[in-house]
C-alpha cells in the first residue's frame, strides 16, 4: 500500500513540474524530476546484475545394514558401526543404519530399502549378505555396495576380506608364550569354514611355539544355525568347561558370544585364585568390552583386531571421491588391516617374539593355514 501511495505522489509531482515547464520554467526542474524517478523505479525492480545462487548439492548417503546380534555386540557389528559413524562425521554424509530380524531373514529387503532411498553406498556387514547382494545389487547398477567378510558377483559390489589366519596365528603365539598350564582353548561362534580360518591359524601359532601344548576346541552352534554369534550364555558355558579342563587362556572368534568367555574368566579367576585369560577378536576388546564392562577388562590378555571400521571408512571415502571399485580386496598383517593388540600391557614382555613371527609371515617364510586339513 505504501509503494502505491509513493507512485501516485511522484506522478503528481511530475505532472505539476511538467505544467511549470510548459509555463516557461528552467531546465533544472526537469533534471530534478529525473533524480526523483530513478529511485522509484529501483524500489519496484529487482537487481539484474547479481548472478543467481547455485543450488547446493544433496549430501551423499551411506546405509549400513548390521548382521544378527545388532548394535551393542561389543565386537563385529559395533566395529562396523564405528567406521560408518566416522564416515558420516568426516564426509558430511547422510547416514542410515538398520538391523535385521533375529534370524537375519530380511537382509535382502533391508538392502533394497537402502537402495530405493537413494543411498550412494550400501554396506552389508557379514558374509551372510552375499546371496542378498547377488540379488539386489544388479537392480541398482549406479549404486555402490560393499560386504564385509564376503564376496558377490555384481561389479558394483566390493568384497572386503581379511586374512584371519595370519592374525590368529599371532594370537596362538601369544597364548603359547603366556600359558602356565600348557593348555589353551579356542571358542568359535559357528562351526563352518570362515571360523575355521581363526581356528586353524590359532592352532598353528600355538604349535609353532610348543607342539606339546593341549588345545581345546569348542563351538556354540553348527551352521546353518548362526545364533552362535550372539549367545553369551553358551559362550560362558563352553569357556567354563575349558577352564575347568585346564585351559588358562582361551581365544574366541564368536562375536557377542565371546563376552560370556570373559565373564567365565573373571568367575574362574576369582573362585580359584589362579588368573585365567581371554583373547578377544575383531575390536580391540580391552577397550570395547572393558569400557562397557570394566569389571572384565583385567581378564582380556589381547585381541586379534581386524579393521572392519577402516575398510568401511575407505569404501565411503572412495564413494565420495568417485574412485570406488568393485571386486575383492584382502587386508592382512602387511596392510595393517589385521594386527594383534598390545592394549593393557599384558603381552609387552613377549612383544619381540610376536613381532619376529609377524615378520616371518609378511615375508612369506610362514604361511598360516586357513582351512582344516
Amino acid at each position: 500500500m505504501t509503494r502505491m501511495k509513493s507512485k501516485w505522489l511522484i506522478l503528481f509531482m511530475v505532472f505539476s513540474l511538467f505544467l511549470v515547464a510548459c509555463g516557461g520554467g528552467s531546465d533544472e526542474a526537469v533534471e530534478e524530476v529525473e533524480a526523483v524517478e530513478e529511485p522509484a523505479e529501483t524500489l519496484d525492480s529487482p537487481a539484474t546484475t547479481a548472478a543467481a545462487a547455485e543450488p547446493e548439492a544433496d549430501p551423499m548417503g551411506i546405509c549400513l545394514v548390521l548382521d544378527i546380534g545388532g548394535l551393542g555386540d561389543l565386537s563385529f557389528n559395533d566395529l562396523a558401526y564405528a567406521g560408518y559413524e566416522k564416515a558420516v562425521a568426516d564426509f558430511g554424509m547422510n547416514g542410515t543404519f538398520l538391523e535385521p530380524d533375529g534370524g537375519g531373514e530380511n537382509r535382502g529387503e533391508l538392502l533394497e530399502l537402502c537402495a530405493e532411498a537413494g543411498n550412494d553406498l550400501i554396506i552389508g556387514n557379514g558374509f551372510l549378505f552375499d546371496a542378498s547382494m547377488n540379488e539386489v545389487a544388479p537392480k541398482f547398477p549406479d549404486t555402490n555396495f560393499a560386504i564385509t567378510d564376503g564376496v558377490a558377483e555384481p561389479g558394483n559390489v566390493r568384497g572386503m576380506l581379511f586374512n584371519h589366519a595370519e592374525g590368529s596365528f599371532l594370537a596362538g603365539v601369544a597364548a603359547a608364550l603366556k600359558t602356565q598350564t600348557n593348555n589353551v582353548g579356542f571358542l568359535g561362534g559357528v562351526d563352518f569354514p570362515l571360523i575355521h580360518e581363526f581356528e586353524q591359524g590359532f592352532i598353528a601359532g600355538v604349535q609353532a611355539v610348543n607342539p606339546d601344548i593341549v588345545i581345546q576346541i569348542g563351538y556354540a552352534t553348527v551352521a546353518p544355525d548362526f545364533g552362535g554369534f550372539n549367545d553369551q550364555v553358551k559362550g560362558k558355558e563352553i569357556a567354563l568347561a575349558q577352564y575347568e579342563a585346564g585351559a588358562d587362556i582361551i581365544y574366541h572368534a564368536a562375536g557377542g558370544t565371546g563376552t560370556g568367555m570373559f565373564e567365565a574368566a573373571k568367575e574362574v579367576s576369582e573362585s580359584t585364585g589362579s588368573k585365567v585369560w581371554g583373547i578377544g577378536v575383531d575390536f580391540d576388546q580391552y577397550y570395547q568390552v572393558g569400557n562397557a564392562l570394566p569389571e572384565l577388562q583385567e581378564y582380556i590378555l589381547s585381541s586379534m583386531v581386524k579393521a572392519v571400521d577402516v575398510s568401511i571408512y575407505n569404501a565411503a571415502k572412495a564413494t565420495m571421491e568417485g574412485t570406488f571399485t568393485g571386486g575383492a580386496s584382502v587386508d592382512n598383517l602387511a596392510t595393517g588391516g589385521i594386527y594383534l593388540s598390545y592394549s593393557g600391557g599384558y603381552i609387552d614382555d613377549i612383544k619381540d617374539t610376536i613381532e619376529s613371527y609377524k615378520e616371518k609371515i609378511m615375508s612369506g617364510e610362514i604361511v598360516p593355514p586357513s582351512a582344516r586339513p
